[in-house]
């Protein structure tokens, strides 16, 4: 890739897993009543037909990876497990008063924090009570988070025994001098354990999350690091860039300096040749960041066009209902957004008190919808088309324009009724969402808000 072009356009941008992206929520428009009624309103248009699909956000870590930005409590603390449960359950219980029938549920992730930090045991009484008052959709996608050094054969059969097919092993880097930076000690041997002991209890498809843009990260020991991953042979891959957002996150990622870290040049070419590796050792890229072997259901929904992306990433069941359980936990009924409180305490005391848990949160407006639809289509499908009236924007020739330079720098082509990103364009097709970002446009951020986008 020319260099050019990542110096051109690495700015900072949005992962655009929602629109508007959470700065660019209006919080003083939200109330929970409208949070509830867009909820029952979604619930209403689509549980028959497509399910709902649930995020159970499971916060607690024994230790702190200095890379992370995910919303976690550092514990070794296990006695705040069961506690935590009964109130996500109780959470759960809210939800289920408002609908007039029970929700089928059609996806579920188990998220974190470590949700492997829960004992076996536990994770059946909490997934037995939020299965106890729902109905699981035919041939459901049940996935979660493991760590590598403490998912369990248990785990792993308790999980699979309640209809779980897929789990996720975050790995980032086998280099012993990066897992020290970001606190990330796990031999290539325990997560080879791990991998094994899911196929063995018959997991169908596991995933290895990899990380570019670490501190002291090498080609060399990049490269190092996807072809153990290769051998190990997982169904997905995520190969993520790191996002770098001391700013947002504080401590948890200044456990290392700035100078530490891959130049813009260093990182694409980690990004670029780890893409050429994977995909000649049979992995297809799916949308970014994500790569699949021909078969797996990411893949397969890639050719279906059923390729969705929500708060979880990419996901193969397109469900216009999502509902987050736990704290920093965030829901979608499509028409809004809501985030649970951020503190594990401020969490506890809502849904004790019977309310639910929300803090903040956005009710979409029409040109909001319309605008989500063209970003999901340009992150799900690589294009998107405006011939349809559902899809006219009164600032369409202005959008048009910010693409032209993009297009004469070759990542995508115009036609009269939509637009098509190409192979070249994929690594930036953040860069092109954001030609689509009105809110964006309109209010260009005060500060540091988003990572690099390439």
């Amino acid at each position: 890739m020319q260099q050019s072009l990542v110096q051109k356009y690495n700015i900072q941008g949005p992962r655009y897993t929602s629109y508007p992206t959470v700065p660019y929520w209006e919080p003083e428009h939200f109330t929970a009543g409208g949070w509830t009624e867009a909820l029952v309103r979604s619930f209403g248009e689509t549980n028959a037909t497509q399910g709902i699909s649930v995020y159970i956000h499971l916060p607690f870590c024994e230790s702190l990876c200095t890379f992370c930005a995910c919303h976690k409590r550092i514990t070794r603390r296990h006695d705040v497990e069961v506690p935590y449960i009964q109130t996500i359950l109780k959470e759960w219980e809210l939800y289920l008063a408002l609908f007039p029938e029970p929700p089928v549920i059609k996806e579920l992730h188990l998220g974190g924090g470590t949700p492997t930090f829960f004992s076996p045991e536990h994770l059946s009484l909490l997934l037995k009570g939020i299965f106890s008052k729902a109905v699981i959709a035919p041939a459901p996608e049940f996935s979660f988070e493991g760590h590598p050094n403490n998912t369990t054969p248990a785990h792993l059969q308790v999980l699979f025994d309640l209809g779980f097919r897929r789990v996720s092993f975050g790995v980032q880097d086998y280099d012993p001098v990066v897992q020290k930076a970001i606190h990330r000690i796990q031999p290539f041997e325990r997560v080879a354990a791990a991998t094994e002991s899911a196929r063995t209890t018959g997991y169908e498809s596991i995933s290895h999350d990899l990380v570019f843009g670490l501190p002291f990260q090498t080609w060399t020991s990049m490269q190092a690091t996807i072809e153990r991953t290769i051998a190990l042979r997982p169904d997905r891959i995520a190969f993520y860039s790191y996002a770098h957002v001391p700013w947002v996150k504080g401590v948890g990622q200044r456990g290392f300096r700035d100078a530490d870290l891959p130049g813009p040049e260093l990182k694409r070419k980690l990004y670029e040749d780890g893409k050429a590796l994977l995909e000649r050792s049979g992995y297809i890229e799916i949308g970014m960041d994500h790569f699949a072997l021909p078969g797996d259901r990411l893949h397969r929904s890639l050719l279906t066009g059923r390729l969705h992306r929500n708060f979880m990433g990419y996901s193969s069941s397109a469900t216009q209902v999502m509902i987050g359980l736990g704290m920093s936990a965030i829901s979608d009924s499509w028409y809004a957004f809501a985030q649970n409180e951020k503190s594990v305490e401020a969490y506890m005391e809502q849904v004790r008190d019977g309310r639910l848990p929300v803090v903040k949160g956005h009710l979409l407006n029409k040109e909001d919808l319309k605008i989500r639809k063209h970003i999901l289509n340009l992150m799900c499908r690589l294009g998107t088309s405006w011939s349809e009236p559902g899809l006219q924007l009164p600032e369409l020739p202005e959008i048009i324009s910010r693409l032209k330079e993009m297009e004469q720098d070759g990542l995508l082509e115009i036609f009269d009724t939509g637009l098509k990103i190409t192979e070249k364009g994929r690594a930036f097709v953040r860069n092109i969402a954001m030609s689509f970002d009105l809110r964006l446009i309109r209010k260009q951020p005060d500060t540091q808000i988003f990572s690099m986008t390439v």
